[in-house]
């Protein structure tokens, strides 16, 4: 949590405030006259088309700030239909109206005019929350949430009872996901520091001195299995003489006049034979050896970089 510029504060206050305490709460404040007053059931027609219509017509503004990857300002103008859906429902007062005789029609109306504005909002926030979303779709009683379908409201239709599709965040959980947080860092740290027992810098790599080396000459060393000798031109006045363990996949005659690749500031190793003055490279399976070569037009000596 430490490397990215997150306030789990803020973050606290607009899932508690925006998700919860606005969207949600179209949902939950109004579905409970839908499911027990109205067998489940959105009234016939959509009244005030004109805020409606007001939803819909942020939607190509909205979808453009998804598009230019404009999250912020794309969540700010979806919560301001939210406080015009919540405002709706306040100037109505539904929970007073269905205490009227002859109201009940206007609560039915209200109520589901609600539940349509919910729908808008919860396809407008699909995008960057599929899985509130989901849940949205099974309440709502439908297939699937999409831009094209809210250009119809939803009208005669049965929904089923809500359920709370987002809970308050309180501040134990955020305690609970910084400490779980640290033991990652950690566990993460401790898995680098083992991998970086392998590891090198590239301090270290420029260290090696790797050069074009020019096989002059090549024998095979008497009394040896696997070694053979190399005489060695890497650009210099002298030659090097190297010892190669690769009697056993190479004859002198196939090595000589080949350009291979040599490690030049090996320290000389003193051997039985005589003293190897670096190493020349090859790669291997284990099963068998592959001398590493160059290009042909390269000289004696060129350094690998």
């Amino acid at each position: 949590i430490d490397d990215i510029d997150l306030n789990l504060e803020d973050f606290k206050q607009r899932v508690n405030s925006d998700l919860v305490g606005k969207v949600v709460n179209i949902a939950s404040r109004s579905a409970g006259f839908i499911v027990k007053k109205y067998n489940r059931t959105l009234s016939a027609y959509a009244i005030e088309s004109d805020l409606y219509n007001q939803f819909l017509a942020k939607g190509d503004e909205i979808a453009s700030m998804y598009e230019s990857r404009n999250y912020n300002q794309a969540m700010r103008e979806i919560m301001k239909l939210a406080d015009k859906a919540n405002q709706y429902i306040d100037e109505n007062k539904p929970w007073q109206l269905v205490k009227e005789d002859g109201k009940e029609a206007m609560v039915h109306d209200v109520t589901s005019l609600a539940i349509n504005l919910f729908r808008v909002l919860m396809t407008y926030l699909k995008p960057v929350l599929p899985v509130m979303a989901k849940d949205a779709e099974k309440f709502l009683n439908i297939d699937e949430l999409t831009w094209g379908a809210i250009k119809h409201p939803l009208t005669k239709h049965k929904i089923n009872k809500f359920k709370p599709m987002m809970m308050r965040i309180e501040d134990e959980q955020i305690a609970n996901l910084v400490e779980a947080s640290k033991e990652n860092i950690q566990q993460t740290s401790n898995d680098n520091e083992t991998q970086d027992d392998n590891m090198i810098q590239i301090d270290d790599f420029s260290k090696i001195d790797l050069r074009i080396a020019k096989i002059v000459k090549a024998q095979e060393v008497e009394g040896a299995d696997k070694l053979v000798q190399l005489t060695l031109d890497i650009g210099e006045e002298d030659t090097r003489n190297v010892f190669a363990g690769i009697k056993e996949y190479y004859t002198p005659e196939d090595l000589e006049g080949r350009l291979t690749v040599m490690v030049a500031n090996l320290a000389p190793r003193k051997m039985r034979f005589g003293v190897s003055e670096g190493m020349i490279l090859a790669a291997s399976d284990g099963k068998s050896v592959h001398l590493l070569s160059s290009d042909s037009d390269a000289k004696p000596g060129m350094k690998i970089r």
